[in-house]
């Protein structure tokens, strides 16, 4: 459905297209959307039910503004596109398209909830964020250059680094009073000087890193959308990994965030660690190996699972006495799943000692917002 307005303004004409989305249930607006509730008010920001984007479509810049009208059983999203020009029904469609991208809108999550029942802490988080779904960036290319500016380094320096870096290279809107920007493309990157891209905060090594590989991806020689049907995450990783700049953790962040690959999983993460410390009751730091353990219990949606483990700890839930600790030998579900994911072979059914080395990249993962 879309309907089309042009109103007059103090600075000209905009022209209104309202659309109306209807998400796969169950499906939160609220829940998946508060990720960018500390977000940047002119990049990506959601406040008072409202989010607020601005959008590359095709040569024309579109700014977004969607709302819910319906429920989590029966969703419904509103959304209105401004814009200098009148929407063309193309440009309409691709709208369409990357917001449903954005927030994953088609993901049934039944299959994850089914899958995560063995996992009672998990079952718990599923309870409360019932209906959250993970977003997902506009292009690849901007989740592997987040992921680059997370690099060791923690989220609230990241963070400050890739606002400088959407504002002195990505472009802007400014429509009825209102300014946002997008986030800056291959070939803006690719012409940016290493000096310019260290006024961002960058080292010279991450300056060099994303330097190099958005001239690949301008000139055409790194399709980073191919890897969209690739159906074997471990093909992906080890395309990426043979890049200059690129280690395992970027690729799997890569992979999670702007490929919504779910059965792709950051293990290395110490965020994630952290998480698990916290919430599944692990005496001492968890290790990579204790994650990959515990996320066979969420069978092919491991990235999934990790994501609602973040989102539990940003919305505050706090772990109670009575769930029941991971690695007991009274809780009898560690490791009860045996899982085969898309990229490699089944891992070996965990036992209760917590075996593995310790986290290689101490990093902590953004889980979508600025």
């Amino acid at each position: 459905m879309e309907d089309r307005l042009a109103l007059q303004t103090a600075t000209g004409t905009t022209f209104k297209h309202n659309l109306t989305l209807k998400p796969v249930p169950p499906f939160s607006f609220d829940l998946s959307a508060t990720i960018f509730s500390r977000g940047d008010p002119e990049f990506r920001n959601y406040e008072d039910g409202s989010f607020k984007t601005a959008i590359r479509l095709d040569g024309t810049i579109a700014l977004a503004t969607i709302t819910s009208s319906g429920t989590v059983e029966a969703p419904v999203l509103k959304v209105e596109l401004r814009a200098r020009d009148p929407l063309t029904r193309q440009e309409l469609e691709k709208a369409r398209k990357l917001i449903n991208r954005m927030f994953n809108l088609d993901l049934d999550l039944k299959p994850f909830y089914k899958a995560a029942k063995g996992d009672p802490v998990m079952s718990r988080f599923i309870e409360s964020l019932y209906g959250l779904k993970s977003p997902t960036t506009p292009t690849v290319f901007e989740a592997l250059v987040d992921s680059i500016v997370e690099q060791q380094i923690s989220l609230i320096a990241a963070q400050s680094m890739q606002r400088k870096l959407i504002r002195k290279f990505g472009d802007k809107i400014v429509l009825d009073g209102e300014t946002f920007y997008l986030f800056p493309t291959p070939e803006k990157l690719a012409g940016a000087t290493i000096p310019a891209l260290k006024s961002c905060g960058l080292s010279t090594r991450k300056a060099e890193y994303i330097k190099e590989i958005s001239h690949l991806v301008a000139t055409g020689q790194l399709d980073l959308d191919k890897y969209e049907s690739y159906e074997d995450i471990g093909v992906i990783r080890d395309e990426l990994t043979a890049i200059r700049g690129i280690g395992n953790w970027t690729a799997e962040m890569t992979m999670i965030r702007g490929l919504h690959k779910m059965d792709s999983f950051p293990a290395d993460d110490i965020g994630l660690q952290a998480r698990m410390t916290h919430y599944y009751g692990k005496g001492g730091r968890a290790t990579s190996e204790d994650l990959r353990r515990l996320a066979e219990n969420w069978g092919t949606y491991r990235g999934l699972g990790g994501y609602y483990m973040i989102m539990a700890h940003h919305v505050g839930i706090e772990p109670v006495t009575s769930w029941p600790k991971f690695w007991s030998q009274e809780a009898g579900w560690a490791g009860s799943h045996k899982t085969k994911g898309r990229g490699g072979a089944s891992r070996k059914k965990a036992t209760n000692k917590a075996t593995g080395a310790a986290a290689r990249t101490p990093a902590a993962g953004k889980a979508g917002g600025r």
